[in-house]
């Protein structure tokens, strides 16, 4: 029985697909792409992707799925250092961005889909990984929160989301911000990382 597969076992060939896909769903949107025009920048013929995916919906969910995996991987391999919570934030946060300034047309493609789709689009992110990744973040702040690695009183969802939103502003106003003399840190994306951390552990009031 024919299934889309993860990008983990796809093979050479389902691989190139995959890199196709992600290109030209991020350059043009999913509706203006054809699964032929998809072969073609593959170099495959189009017999070949159904032998991977049965539909182009399965294919662009294939993209988001590779994509989350990928950042997953990075989370997992942070916590797998057995450093304290900090530290494993500052692991992640550096990786995190670093994925997204390494792979600019999966970010395009996924904020393509979302402004033009809206909440369909937004579910699929959460359902093909995404919703698990941030889950896993939240829960390792609980566990900071538990251990007293971090303070209690703050809502580990929230810190989650920030610490998300800062490495993704900085991804999408990277060439304004260099503009902005008071911004020192624009092209050391890592030193960005960690001081974005360290400011959500510290905070910014002048209380401790």
């Amino acid at each position: 029985m024919r299934a889309e597969r993860n990008g983990t076992s796809l093979g050479d060939g389902g691989r190139k697909i995959l890199e196709a896909a992600e290109g030209l769903f991020a350059d043009r949107g999913f509706e203006a792409v054809s699964m032929q025009a998809i072969a073609h920048a593959a170099g495959v013929c189009k017999a070949n992707i159904y032998h991977y995916f049965p539909d182009k919906n399965a294919l662009y969910l294939a993209v988001l799925r590779s994509a989350s995996e990928n950042l997953r991987a990075l989370l997992q391999e942070a916590m797998e250092t057995n450093g304290s919570v900090p530290e494993i934030l500052h692991q992640f946060a550096r990786g995190h961005l670093q994925a997204l300034l390494d792979r600019p047309r999966w970010v395009r493609l996924v904020w393509r889909e979302i402004l033009e789709k809206g909440a369909p689009r937004s579910r699929e992110l959460a359902e093909q990984g995404f919703g698990e990744l941030f889950g896993t973040l939240v829960r390792l702040i609980e566990r900071g929160q538990r251990c007293g690695e971090l303070r209690s009183g703050f809502d580990p969802a929230l810190a989650a989301t920030l610490l998300i939103a800062g490495n993704v502003f900085f991804f999408q106003h990277q060439d304004v911000l260099r503009h902005y003399p008071a911004v020192t840190c624009v092209d050391a994306p890592e030193t960005f990382a960690r001081a974005l951390v360290n400011l959500l552990l510290l905070g910014i009031g002048s209380s401790p």
